[in-house]
């Protein structure tokens, strides 16, 4: 639901620094000799709350980062220990009713961007050492950041209360007995803490889950978060365990798939800090899930599409690339004039393997063409273990000379799906311009107030026949 994007190093790294090494090492479910502070820490590592609750430059758990929703952009909230302007008067309760069933001291209702219906799972040990991590360890701020206001109807915050009733969870998670504690434990974090399935499942007309299709891919505003159930041909059935941990702990695999948007981000803030044990129990549980496939994949699989071709054949003997004037640009000199010099002209990438091939590749494999387009206009701009992973973004601003407009965008995209990737797969000037401005929009939003001035009118209308019958008795 929730397009989790654009957080900046500054925040990343005055996260990093308030601890030590030791915090995330800490073990999981069978050890917890850190205590309830440092198991804390890890906790809200696994849960990722700084990735949401930190704006770009501002300090960790202050709230204020802008999330795009196809319903509106919300605001996060200040978390941290301050009594006035964060939650340093909430008792354990109220901390608990708030990350279980998001609902706020106040008695306001948090909107599920807030991902509540996963944390509502979460163990009475694991919320007690989340709280007292919070309130002992975390630095209060004093300061409020901007305010959320959707527009009508969905500002009215009581409304999730019918929401809440039909779709929030209420049950801590379930430990299947026939399964080994590995899987659990991999079961627990994705379902709970790590809440994967907020992001990479589908959501229904009312903005719920669709559980029959749990992991099977979901858009995200700009970008799409793709299957991850145990399919081989639409999700990650065909990985190794070994494969799903090195994408977790580096967010990226030579040949198959790189992070950008907000999984990279979950990478960043979140997977790469997770123990070994912990990393292996999340690949145990996710190679085992129910398969989900895309009719739209057919039988090829998106880690297999794609071979070496030259763009440079395609433009010799063409007039010079040029730099003023894009507009008459094939497809070939856009990627010979941008991507070429990192990925190579036959989109091979680079020797050290640090610019990813463009083909063999799951964003140029997709039946879906979001996360292709979101990384040509935002590019990609991860930090794992101290490395940096950075692609620039061609979007660019109005101003910026090098800015791709929506259509040239659209024509790179389009050679790049032709010739490294799955070439059925449509782009248009019109999706581009979707992607960069956040993506589609809910019909909720539409539906809703079209409902609400039906009603009225219907209301009105047996008002005046009312008045009218009495008049004439």
């Amino acid at each position: 639901m929730v397009n989790l994007m654009h957080r900046r190093l500054s925040a990343k790294l005055s996260f990093l620094a308030a601890f030590s090494g030791a915090v995330f090492l800490c073990s999981s479910a069978s050890a917890r000799s850190e205590g309830a502070t440092d198991q804390g820490a890890y906790i809200a590592v696994t849960s990722d709350c700084v990735a949401c609750h930190t704006a770009p430059g501002g300090k960790p758990f202050a709230g204020g980062l802008a999330l795009k929703t196809p319903l509106g952009t919300m605001y996060s909230t200040n978390i941290t220990p301050s009594t006035t302007f964060g939650i340093g008067d909430y008792t354990e309760a109220d901390f608990s009713r708030a990350v279980r069933k998001g609902i706020r001291k106040d008695g306001n209702n948090l909107y599920p961007a807030m991902p509540y219906t996963a944390y509502s799972k979460m163990t009475d040990r694991d919320l007690h050492d989340l709280y007292v991590y919070f309130m002992k360890s975390v630095r209060p701020v004093e300061s409020t950041p901007p305010k959320t206001s959707l527009p009508f109807p969905m500002n009215i915050r009581s409304s999730m209360m019918f929401w809440n009733i039909l779709f929030r969870n209420d049950r801590l998670f379930q430990p299947d007995l026939s399964r080994s504690e590995e899987w659990n434990r991999g079961a627990y974090l994705v379902q709970g803490p790590a809440h994967c399935g907020t992001c990479h499942t589908p959501r229904g007309f009312l903005m719920q889950e669709k559980p029959s299709e749990s992991l099977g891919g979901a858009s995200l505003g700009s970008w799409y978060a793709p299957n991850i159930t145990s399919d081989k041909i639409s999700g990650i059935g065909s990985w190794s365990p070994e494969n799903i941990k090195t994408y977790l702990k580096s967010g990226h695999i030579d040949g198959l798939a790189q992070a950008a948007g907000g999984m990279g981000e979950a990478v960043e803030h979140s997977f790469q800090h997770f123990t070994n044990d912990d990393l292996q129990a999340v690949a145990t549980y996710l190679a085992s899930v129910k398969p989900v496939r895309d009719p739209e994949d057919g039988n090829t699989s998106r880690f297999t599409l794609g071979r070496a071709i030259s763009s440079a054949d395609r433009v010799r003997g063409d007039q010079p690339i040029r730099s003023e004037d894009n507009s008459n640009m094939t497809g070939a000199e856009l990627f010979m004039g941008n991507c070429a010099s990192c990925h190579n002209f036959k989109a091979e990438g680079s020797r050290d393997g640090y610019y990813p091939s463009l083909w063999h590749n799951s964003v140029t494999g997709a039946s879906n063409a979001d996360n292709l387009i979101a990384t040509i206009l935002f590019g990609v701009d991860r930090h794992v273990s101290g490395v940096e992973a950075f692609m620039p973004g061609f979007g660019g601003r109005k101003s910026d000379a090098a800015q791709l407009n929506d259509e040239e965008i659209a024509k790179l995209t389009k050679y790049v799906l032709d010739t490294y990737g799955r070439p059925q797969v449509s782009v248009s000037g019109a999706e581009v311009k979707l992607i960069r401005e956040g993506g589609a929009k809910s019909p909720l939003l539409a539906l809703t107030r079209f409902g609400m001035a039906g009603s009225m009118t219907i209301i009105t209308l047996a008002c005046i026949y009312g008045v009218f019958r009495r008049i004439r008795a």
